[in-house]
Formats: C-alpha cells, structure tokens, sequence
C-alpha cells in the first residue's frame, strides 16, 4: 500500500510539473506571438513600417500588422477604441487638437519624420504667377489649416494677424492683396482638386501618394527648421513604456531607417533628428 501511495505521489508530481510545464510553454508562446498593430497612411508611413517590418523587427523580435488609412479620422479612433496597438500618421499639433476636441487621451510617443506641406499648382508656374482673385485649395482640419496659411504668409502670399499660430483661420488673414478665395477640402481631396484650383496646398503624404514629388515640383515648401510638424508613433496613454512600443520607436529612429527615407524619397519627406 505504502508503494502504491508513494507512487501515487510520484505521478501526481510529475503530472503537476508537466502541468505547469506545458502552462510555461504556452505563455512563452503567446508572448512569442504577440503582434502590434499599426495603423498608418499608405505614403510614406507604411511603407516606411514595412521596411521595419521586413529588415529590423524579426531580429528584435517583433511582429508587426500594418493596417491602412486614407484618412485621418479613423487611425485615432481606433486607436482610443483597441482595435490598434499604435497609429502612425500625424504631427503633435494634430494630435493635441484631436484629443481637446473628442475627449480622447492619446500620447505622441516617437518622432520618426516630416513630410514638408507645399503648394502645388497645374496652372502656373510660380507662386507670384497666382492671379488677382485665384482659388485656393487648403486643408480644413483645423491644424493643418493654420499651417497652409502659415506657408502662405512667410511667402509673402498673404499677411495674418499677429499671434495667429497652429489654428489660424481665414478670419486671421489681415492681408490678402491678391484677393485670393480659399477652398477648404479634406486633406485627401487636394490633389485631385488642382483640376479645379488654381493652387492648393498639400501634405507631404498625399502629395506623395498623388505622384507628385515635393522637393521639386512644389511651388513653395514647407521650411523644416524649427518645424512642429514632425510625424511620429502614437498610442493610447498609458502604453507609451510597453516593451513592443520601445522597441517599435527605437526601430523607427533607426539609422538604416533614417537612410531608407532620404534615399526613396528624395529629399520629400525628411528623417527627424
């Protein structure tokens, strides 16, 4: 009895380490598994993701899901709702005025770039070519509206009100000798608008993915000195310390990153320092 009892024990034993062995083998493996998803416009925030992806990520042991927007809406919404790990798409100053206006608490967490915004025109051929009562096309998200009109004012385009910043509004223009008439249009609608514009002012992203090529064909550009508008990594606060989003940001400001987006794109969009 006493050697059935003790090997009784014996099996029990062993059956509860095998237990909690199997147990340590799935947790690894989940951990193992354990993906980030990533959403991103297509230009150049994918592909940049996906050259991470596809040459740094496997040896930090890290599996991305790149997911695709073509606005700038839904990346944020999904990330507040977890239906995202991170996002990547946007400026600081964008970010900031999403959170204020729909109570969510995202955090900016990694600056990996910035794509310089540029006016663009099918009709001339320089800035001061823009005639008496021209139409204009500019983003109308508010940050990036104050930005447009920002590019326009230091090219002596237009004048705006003394302190006007980050959310200028037509309301801020105190000069406008050209008498020019500004067309606000979701930030992905411009470049199919210089159809119907006589210029508009675009981001680097769409501007890119448009086919056209910002360091020279753009009327004027952006200055990237001092800019505000960098592009980063953004979760949801609270998540900015997890292991797989310090390892994802690192990756980002990787050098051989760094050398991916000056040689694809040309001076277009420029790695942040």
């Amino acid at each position: 009895m006493k050697f059935r009892a003790i090997a009784g024990v014996v099996a029990l034993a062993l059956s509860l380490t095998a237990c909690g062995t199997s147990q340590s083998a799935t947790s690894t493996a989940e951990s193992a598994d354990t993906v980030l998803k990533v959403g991103a416009s297509p230009v150049p925030h994918a592909e940049i993701l996906d050259f991470v992806k596809r040459n740094l990520a496997p040896a930090a042991g890290l599996k991305l899901e790149i997911v695709e927007f073509t606005d700038y809406v839904q990346p944020n919404v999904q990330l507040d709702e977890g239906q995202l790990s991170a996002n990547f798409f946007q400026h600081k100053p964008y970010l900031d005025d999403f959170n204020a206006s729909k109570g969510t608490e995202l955090s900016f967490v990694t600056p990996v770039h910035l794509e310089p915004l540029g006016l663009y025109s099918k009709k001339i051929g320089s800035v001061s070519a823009l005639a008496d009562g021209a139409t204009v096309a500019l983003p109308n998200d508010a940050t990036n509206l104050g930005r447009a009109l920002k590019l326009l004012a230091d090219n002596g385009v237009i004048t705006l009100k003394d302190g006007a910043g980050t959310t200028a509004t037509e309301r801020d223009v105190t000069g406008n000798p050209r008498n020019l008439q500004f067309k606000p249009l979701e930030a992905a609608q411009l470049p199919r608008s210089l159809e119907d514009v006589d210029a508009a002012v675009i981001n680097g992203n769409y501007a890119i993915e448009a086919g056209l090529k910002p360091a020279s064909q753009a009327l004027v550009l952006e200055k990237t000195e001092g800019n505000p508008y960098v592009n980063g990594l953004v979760v949801k606060a609270g998540h900015e310390k997890d292991a797989n989003i310090v390892t994802l940001g690192k990756l980002l400001q990787d050098q051989k990153v760094k050398d991916f987006i000056k040689e694809k794109y040309e001076g277009s969009v420029i790695p942040a320092e």
